[in-house]
């Protein structure tokens, strides 16, 4: 869960993923145009996934087309780029790639309340995870449902379409960091 969590932490690092392995690398101002994304916020996600070994700049000189960044594993970019095709197709995308929601939404595959799922994500403040459920629920990823017990509790579970996103996300977040 924590390798899921690191990777998204930066908004934009699945849909760079997932554009280097389209384009079999890419160009800095391609992958800034092509994404909508800023420069400075490019250059912060480059960089992380730089450092943890994701991402690797081409080594050398070379043609002006040639890319500067490449891939260090281009299963993590197909993993990725079903991702984004996923998010896409449901029209998520915006809510999927906040920093709480895909490692929040693996976890509620099983039926969770809110203190088991805020336990298993270390680092989360309980307003993040609130805003969290209410974008998911309000996007029909997940469920809500108050029980009939004394006292009620309230517990979440993925959606059919939440499951497929899930799942998705699932297969990225083994395969993306050590």
């Amino acid at each position: 869960m924590s390798t899921l969590a690191r990777l998204v932490h930066f908004r934009w690092a699945v849909p760079v993923l997932a554009e280097l392995h389209r384009g079999h690398g890419g160009r800095f101002v391609n992958l800034s145009h092509t994404l909508g994304v800023s420069r400075e916020s490019l250059r912060r996600t480059l960089a992380f996934l730089i450092e943890t070994g994701l991402i690797q700049r081409n080594p050398g000189k070379g043609h002006p087309l040639r890319p500067e960044y490449l891939l260090s594993d281009p299963r993590l970019g197909a993993d990725a780029a079903v991702l984004t095709d996923v998010l896409e197709d449901l029209g998520v995308t915006d809510v999927g790639l906040k920093k709480w929601s895909l490692p929040t939404l693996t976890l509620l595959v099983e039926e969770r309340r809110f203190s088991e799922i805020r336990r298993a994500l270390p680092g989360v403040t309980p307003r993040a995870l609130t805003l969290t459920l209410k974008d998911l629920e309000a996007a029909d990823l997940i469920s809500r449902t108050v029980t009939d017990d004394y006292p009620p509790a309230t517990v979440y579970r993925a959606t059919t379409p939440g499951l497929q996103l899930a799942h998705a996300a699932q297969k990225l977040g083994m395969m993306a960091l050590p």
